[in-house]
């Protein structure tokens, strides 16, 4: 099991994006999305994030190197792992209870509270716009398309919203962090911490790894 080090890092709260890319890249901890567990889809781009935390919020940039690029979902609650996606699961409590944020590459978003893959209660718009982001590709949906695109996707994620609260003290948690896109002509489905299954299901809190907010 995988086991990822977040640092605490107080004033990504007062930074712009730019500063924030910066900071987590010299002073955040680093992941590779570099798992390839169904070989039956065999596409693998390359696909990292570094992580921080700030005591309110968790810090990701997720950034990727690929060969199709898509974004067709725009809206809140599209089902955006059908276009070049990134995504962040977490468990605050250690069970079967977690949070899923998926991200498409324009930052559109898909998020809920579960407690197994099905009946969802999925977040609603104010709980979705407390969620930031900012994607190098623009806002704008587009059709795939095919070459060599680099994009990132950065998002803060309120400790509030998943029901967190840091003391100063370091906080254990479960998680997981994807890179797929379904419905590309090259689609993939990698994983930071190893999926033991026999077709891609990323809704599987018993293969997350361990996180800790220092």
């Amino acid at each position: 099991m995988e086991t990822l080090h977040i640092p605490h890092i107080p004033q990504l709260d007062n930074l712009n994006t730019d500063e924030i890319s910066s900071l987590l890249d010299s002073h955040g901890s680093h992941g590779r999305i570099a798992e390839l567990n169904w070989p039956q889809f065999p596409y693998a781009p390359l696909s990292a994030f570094n992580i921080a935390h700030s005591g309110t919020a968790i810090y990701i940039d997720f950034f990727t190197r690929c060969n199709y690029l898509r974004a067709e979902n725009y809206t809140n609650l599209s089902p955006v792992a059908d276009d070049s996606c990134v995504e962040f699961f977490v468990s605050p409590t250690l069970d079967n209870h977690y949070w899923n944020f998926e991200f498409n590459c324009i930052g559109a978003i898909n998020a809920s509270h579960r407690s197994e893959r099905h009946n969802p209660t999925r977040l609603n718009d104010a709980e979705l716009a407390s969620v930031r982001r900012s994607a190098s590709c623009g806002n704008r949906p587009f059709k795939e398309m095919e070459g060599i695109f680099a994009w990132n996707l950065l998002c803060a994620i309120p400790l509030a919203l998943i029901g967190v609260e840091y003391t100063g003290k370091p906080i254990e948690m479960a998680a997981n962090f994807y890179k797929c896109a379904g419905k590309t002509s090259a689609p993939h489905f990698l994983t930071w911490n190893p999926v033991r299954c026999e077709k891609p299901d990323f809704h599987r809190p018993q293969d997350f790894g361990r996180i800790v907010l220092d």
